[in-house]
């Protein structure tokens, strides 16, 4: 092929790549408007927005006070879409959540009185305070966007993200999420306590606010046509078929792992696949690398699987587990 040739394959080649700039800078804002009141916890915010990215919901799992429900709020405030709260409460009923028929009076039928999951950025507080019958209430919506009522199907309306908060800690009023609860979300995100600067930094601001509200701090400029331009962008990253292989060894070896009880579904791959994506455009990329995958991989299985009982006794945890995994499978080259 002459030179000629060579230059024009590669110009074809370079207009056929995403253009991923608009997404970069929009992220970028996100990310200093939640910084104008949290400080530290970057991952979190990384991976909060893989989550809007990829179309998953997120659950944020860590002590009371390190930001979970207020970091989750300020995502929320920065685009401009509908947001609920909801506090799961041990007496929360499905019908609080869904909503409920209502007899009409005036004209003689039932109508329906939508609940507060009808929105687009859903903040569910403690969830793992509601019953497994209250949780239940969540399967079809997170799963298919949409919820089943008296044989009426109502569906909801795009972008759609649930997060939730929970304590590891405290135990008293509160109940384990089921498998298949946890199973539908994309993330499971720790969070930890900020180092030494960040808690000095944290009390310098807070001091600086005094009583005003942290959420008046943050602009609103993301609407829910671009989050679904930049969702669609997100699904086209290209994925070599080798990568597509290294994410399935890695979840088959979750099903043969001696110290798993519990391996990871089909799934828990396509959320991988997904969740690589979302960091590959991140990082201003239309093509996933091996790196993606293993970012990916902890915050996506570390909640799918199950560590055997004797190894649980002995410390390990499922995280190691993963993490074990990951290096003992050959990184495609």
């Amino acid at each position: 092929m002459d030179d000629s040739a060579l230059n024009s394959t590669n110009d074809l080649e370079f207009k056929n790549r995403l253009d991923l700039t608009e997404l970069q800078q929009s992220i970028t804002q996100i990310k200093q408007e939640v910084g104008k009141v949290i400080v530290g916890q970057k991952d979190m915010v990384d991976m909060l927005i893989a989550s809007l990215l990829a179309k998953g919901h997120s659950l944020i799992e860590g002590v009371p006070g390190v930001a979970k429900t207020v970091t989750a709020k300020l995502l929320a405030k920065s685009l401009s879409v509908g947001f609920s709260r909801i506090q799961f409460t041990p007496d929360l009923m499905p019908s609080d959540i869904l909503g409920t028929s209502v007899f009409n009076l005036k004209n003689s039928e039932f109508e329906f009185k939508k609940g507060p999951i009808f929105s687009n950025m859903i903040l569910i507080d403690e969830i793992n305070r509601a019953p497994a019958k209250t949780q239940a209430a969540l399967f079809e919506v997170m799963e298919e966007q949409q919820i089943t009522i008296d044989g009426n199907k109502f569906l909801l309306d795009a972008p759609f993200m649930v997060l939730a908060t929970q304590n590891p800690v405290e135990q008293e009023g509160t109940y384990r999420l089921p498998e298949a609860q946890l199973d539908r979300f994309l993330f499971k995100i720790d969070v930890d306590y900020p180092n030494l600067e960040d808690e000095i930094e944290i009390l310098s601001r807070e001091h600086q606010l005094q009583d005003k509200a942290k959420t008046n701090q943050i602009t609103s400029f993301l609407t829910a046509e671009q989050i679904a331009k930049y969702q669609h962008l997100v699904t086209q990253v290209l994925v070599e078929s080798h990568l597509l292989k290294y994410i399935a060894q890695i979840i088959v070896a979750t099903r043969s792992n001696p110290f798993l009880y519990l391996g990871a579904s089909p799934r828990a791959s396509i959320a991988i696949l997904k969740s690589s994506k979302a960091f590959a455009a991140m990082s201003g990329r239309d093509f996933v690398t091996p790196e993606d995958i293993k970012r990916a991989a902890i915050p996506v299985l570390h909640h799918r699987v199950i560590v055997t009982p004797e190894r649980e006794m002995e410390g390990v945890t499922s995280k190691q587990v993963i993490k074990q995994i990951i290096e003992t499978v050959e990184i495609p080259r």
